[in-house]
């Protein structure tokens, strides 16, 4: 199981059960496409957004390049179509066609009068040449922001009703909806077996995994936490669907 993901467990979702869903501040900064006639590094966009700490991927407005490009999913693409040679216009129809992704279009004062072609044709924003960095990042972050906004409603309406989430960063349980306390440690707990969802580890495993392998063995202390999740977890503790006991010992985190 991924420690973060975008949309509900493939698992969980197919059969149509229950939902174990960790989220947390993602460490992998947005990809960012910037496509562009002039690659030289001197005027580039792509050194600016490199200065900055965002990844880039960078392409030709041609499309064999552009299918190549897309392909590696970018979250926001930069069209630059200031150069008078580029076909603004039919390039955002088909990055549009091909991506859902926000687009930036660049534009120079020449072209101005086509800004709202290329709106109608499918881009989000436009920027005039020439522009502030700053003014470029608050446009970028504003669209990032709203494909994040949009991608937690389509996970929401998509995913099961009855689900558990935690928040590793903020060390938050969430059943059915309701924000559930739960200590560190029990915290620890569930994300030992969240690692592993749907296979069973042992009670040696666990307790080496959470005490470590230095600290006594004491099962009865793991039985005392697990009983403490259960309370919080299952709505009938003494028939756990989420928490289950196995017949040859050891716990399982189950999904489905």
């Amino acid at each position: 199981m991924a420690l973060y993901r975008k949309g509900p467990d493939a698992s969980a979702k197919a059969a149509g059960g229950a939902c174990f869903v960790m989220t947390g501040t993602l460490s992998v900064q947005p990809l960012i496409l910037v496509v562009e006639h002039d690659q030289q590094p001197g005027r580039s966009i792509v050194s600016t957004l490199a200065a900055q700490g965002f990844r880039t991927l960078q392409a030709p407005p041609r499309a064999a390049a552009l299918t190549r490009a897309v392909g590696h999913e970018p979250d926001l693409i930069l069209l630059d179509v200031s150069d008078g040679d580029v076909d603004g216009v039919g390039l955002t129809q088909r990055l549009r066609d091909w991506r859902s992704a926000p687009i930036i279009a660049i534009l120079s004062r020449s072209r101005e009068s086509e800004r709202a072609a290329i709106l109608d044709a499918g881009a989000n924003d436009y920027l005039i040449r020439p522009f502030a960095t700053a003014d470029l990042l608050a446009r970028m972050r504003v669209w990032l922001r709203e494909k994040a906004r949009m991608q937690a409603q389509r996970f929401s309406s998509e995913a099961p009703a009855e689900r558990l989430r935690i928040d590793r960063d903020r060390r938050t349980l969430y059943v059915d909806g309701r924000e559930v306390h739960i200590t560190p440690l029990e915290c620890k707990l569930l994300l030992i077996l969240a690692h592993s969802p749907g296979r069973s580890l042992t009670e040696e495993q666990i307790l080496t995994a959470v005490w470590g392998s230095k600290a006594p063995a004491r099962p009865q202390y793991l039985r005392a936490h697990v009983r403490q999740l259960r309370q919080k977890l299952e709505r009938d503790p003494a028939k756990p669907r989420y928490l289950v006991t196995e017949a040859g010992g050891g716990y399982r985190l189950k999904l489905g």
